[in-house]
């Protein structure tokens, strides 16, 4: 744990790059279909984003809030008490985060430890996790 500025507790979610590394595995792979370049460049390029946002973003979660950090400034934060609800989607491939607030609905890709921020979600809103049907 780690201490915030405001003396509220938060736990910082530890990184993740599996989805980025997947990624670019799998637009090599598009070379070996004789498509063209074209989509391996555009897919390696979108895995090079998420790699380096991997590097640059970390997620901290509080007793109220979800807090977004780039390089260490906080550039968002979405208190827990306008939520509506989340879902991880396929965490273990790894997948999407989804998070409804009553303004609106956030989709993000996993580039964090799942298990972790699952776990943490649990702990301080887990009565809004979408459950399977």
């Amino acid at each position: 744990m780690n201490k915030g500025t405001q003396d509220d507790s938060f736990v910082t979610i530890s990184p993740s790059f599996q989805l980025p590394i997947i990624i670019t595995i799998l637009s090599f792979m598009l070379l070996f279909l004789n498509i063209g370049i074209w989509p391996t460049i555009v897919s390696a390029s979108f895995s090079f984003f998420l790699l380096l946002q991997s590097f640059t973003l970390r997620i901290q979660i509080s007793k109220t809030d979800f807090i977004v950090l780039q390089l260490g400034k906080e550039i968002r934060r979405f208190p827990f008490k306008n939520w509506i609800s989340w879902k991880l989607f396929l965490p273990g491939l790894p997948g999407i985060f989804y998070f409804r607030e009553k303004a609106s609905p956030h989709l993000l890709p996993i580039l964090f430890n799942p298990s972790q921020l699952k776990n943490e979600l649990l702990d301080k809103v887990g009565d809004l996790e979408i459950k399977k049907s």
